[in-house]
């Protein structure tokens, strides 16, 4: 009986070594790595100049009581060498404008977006691109995901002015863009201009505080 222990306790050893020298190649194979998101998360936003009288804040040429902010958000697709328009922006089809969640608009203030009236709110967007140009298209339905779109909830539609330009943007990038790096207090200042910029293609319309 002890001779058969004395004879066990190498091969014990051995197969402990064993599973030692499995564990430190484990270890030594590089660890799979996550991948790249197809898209990424972004927003862009304004807020407006207000000022703080009596514990509240006001801006008595404008009206609004604030702070108050434009913000829009999206998610964020790259194009990783594909073929942007007509592409993964699809031709005649009311496209998700961005990736993933709805792309939303959220206003603290009534605005005019182009010739559209915007009450304050919020909203989700999409776009239709057609060979006889590009539009934006402002809904009421809101925390959905960017294919889910009732047409019946459409507030309206903006036609947005299409440059070509020289260098590509790989991602999807949205940017509000005031007209005054700092704006007065005047109701005159609070205006600027959206953008929407992805491949060599540039899309803009103006948006403005609302009187």
């Amino acid at each position: 009986m002890i001779a058969r222990i004395r004879q066990m306790v190498p091969a014990a050893i051995a197969f402990a070594l064993l599973a030692l020298a499995r564990d430190a190649t484990a270890q030594a194979q590089p660890q799979s790595t996550l991948a790249f998101a197809a898209s990424s998360f972004a927003s862009t936003e304004v807020h407006l100049n207000s000022r703080k009288i009596g514990g509240r804040w006001y801006d008595e040429d404008a009206g609004l009581t604030g702070p108050s902010r434009i913000a829009i958000t999206y998610g964020q697709p790259h194009a990783r060498g594909r073929k942007i328009e007509g592409g993964l922006i699809p031709l005649d089809t009311v496209w998700r404008f961005g990736a993933n969640a709805a792309t939303t608009l959220h206003t603290d203030v009534d605005l005019t977006l182009g010739t559209l009236a915007v009450p304050s709110g919020d909203y989700s967007m999409f776009l239709l691109y057609s060979k006889s140009g590009w539009q934006l298209i402002l809904n009421s339905q809101t925390a959905g995901w960017g294919t889910d779109r009732d047409p019946k909830r459409d507030v309206g539609r903006i036609e947005l002015t299409a440059r070509t330009r020289s260098e590509p943007e790989e991602s999807l990038t949205i940017y509000l863009v005031p007209d005054a790096a700092r704006p007065a207090t005047g109701h005159a200042d609070l205006r600027g201009r959206l953008r929407i910029v992805w491949g060599t293609t540039e899309l803009s319309a103006p948006w403005s505080v609302a009187r």
